[in-house]
């Protein structure tokens, strides 16, 4: 195949990814807008509808696995084309319960097994057509779907709340047709893998020494990679980042509005700053992380060290919120961009860094079970730490400080992690250390 085709193929895979990303994220940003009308019109608590979105997140965790498993042997068009279903399912059925267990069997089955399908098919299929110093910037463009759905469906949905909350049947409904549409699209843009093709991936090491052909990767077994530390020390990496992010992104606007006394209009706008400042970090970083890699001639280590400063970029967001003010609009405002880098690093690097660890071949599976690990707890923990600690001090400080303590951890773990892996019956292979293309 020629390299002009290629390269069209690989900016297909990138843009399927930036539709899955959008629905993905649009679930998550407009869970927090529909719930305070879903309560109030169908006299549930806030516990009550809360609990739908944390079983909704189990559901996700254990169906990432098993994408993951369809991701290695048929690619994500497969995968995409099922999410749409499911995805558009969640919302549109949503819309239509009139009982709590209804709503429960709708939004936590339908949605978790949607959402769940997307998030390991679009940072693997990514990591299966970039490596090396092409990958980072390219995922840095798709997850910036991200904060895309957070900027424009929360925005989007918005203003048919605030004129009659019983309108959040009519917002589900708009946003059902739209998953459905949206990741359509994404089945029909997505690719199989590289190989399938007869191409290698972008960034991939060149070939052997006198025209020889690149060394072929070692196919994993679950076991076989979950019996080696580096997997285990991404997995913790990821996971206490995802408690202090999960903790961050359900209190702080509760923070600036209960404890600093900001109105909710203005914690809303900052924390839609968020999302603003993702559209413009997340391929920022993308090319810094890139251009690293290209400068160490090795991508395990210049993964880690963005796995290293992400989560220290927390820390420092962390200790901001803390100092403070109710009229510290632009510090507010230089916090969130703090945040929205970590954003950008922490979950495409750590994919990045398995996938320079365990190859491309059998990431699928592998990240598959990490995710389910680390979505099937951090995201509930964070939550749940968050409220439970503001509760029992009487102010959202604790919740801060212990957010800021994950982060740290986090870091921790990182400069911890190794830059190579003892492959079965052969010996330590050193990752990521040949001249990339």
């Amino acid at each position: 195949m020629d390299e002009k085709k290629a390269k069209s193929m690989s900016y297909s895979v990138i843009a399927a990814a930036w539709l899955a990303v959008f629905c993905l994220f649009g679930y998550r940003a407009t869970f927090a807008i529909l719930s305070g009308p879903m309560s109030k019109t169908m006299g549930w608590t806030g516990a009550e509808v809360s609990l739908g979105y944390s079983l909704m997140m189990t559901v996700y965790a254990i169906t990432a696995f098993f994408s993951g498993m369809i991701l290695d042997k048929w690619g994500t068009k497969p995968v995409y084309a099922i999410a749409s279903v499911f995805c558009m399912l969640g919302f549109y059925l949503t819309a239509r319960v009139d009982n709590l267990m209804m709503y429960y069997a709708c939004y936590a089955i339908f949605a978790g097994i949607g959402t769940g399908m997307l998030w390991v098919s679009s940072t693997i299929s990514v990591r299966k057509w970039f490596v090396g110093s092409y990958y980072a910037k390219m995922w840095g463009i798709a997850f910036a779907g991200a904060p895309m759905a957070q900027v424009l469906l929360s925005l989007g949905v918005k203003p048919m709340l605030v004129q009659n909350a019983a309108q959040w049947r009519d917002a589900m409904n708009y946003l059902g047709w739209l998953s459905l549409v949206a990741l359509l699209v994404a089945a029909m843009l997505a690719k199989k893998n590289p190989e399938q093709y007869g191409i290698q991936a972008f960034g991939s090491p060149p070939a052997g020494a006198g025209g020889a052909a690149a060394p072929k990767e070692y196919v994993w077994n679950i076991s076989q990679a979950f019996g080696t530390f580096p997997i285990w020390a991404a997995i913790i990496a990821f996971l206490t980042s995802m408690v202090a992010e999960f903790l961050i992104w359900t209190q702080v606007v509760r923070y600036w509005t209960m404890d600093l006394k900001m109105s909710l209009d203005l914690a809303t706008n900052l924390y839609v700053v968020i999302g603003i400042a993702g559209i413009f970090t997340m391929p920022l970083m993308g090319v810094i992380s890139d251009k690293l890699v290209g400068k160490l001639q090795n991508e395990v280590k210049a993964r880690k060290t963005m796995l290293i400063f992400a989560p220290l970029v927390g820390v420092a967001a962390c200790v901001l919120l803390l100092t403070m003010g109710p009229s510290s609009v632009v510090l507010g405002g230089v916090i969130c961009i703090l945040f929205a880098t970590y954003w950008a690093i922490e979950p495409g690097g750590v994919v990045g860094y398995t996938g320079a660890i365990y190859g491309r071949v059998s990431l699928g599976k592998i990240w598959g079970l990490a995710t389910l690990i680390v979505m099937g707890i951090g995201p509930a923990l964070g939550s749940f730490m968050g409220g439970y600690l503001a509760d029992s001090t009487g102010n959202f400080s604790a919740s801060i400080k212990f957010a800021m303590v994950a982060f740290a951890i986090s870091a921790v773990v990182a400069f911890l992690m190794p830059l190579t892996v003892k492959v079965p019956e052969e010996k330590p292979v050193e990752v990521g250390q040949a001249q990339l293309r």
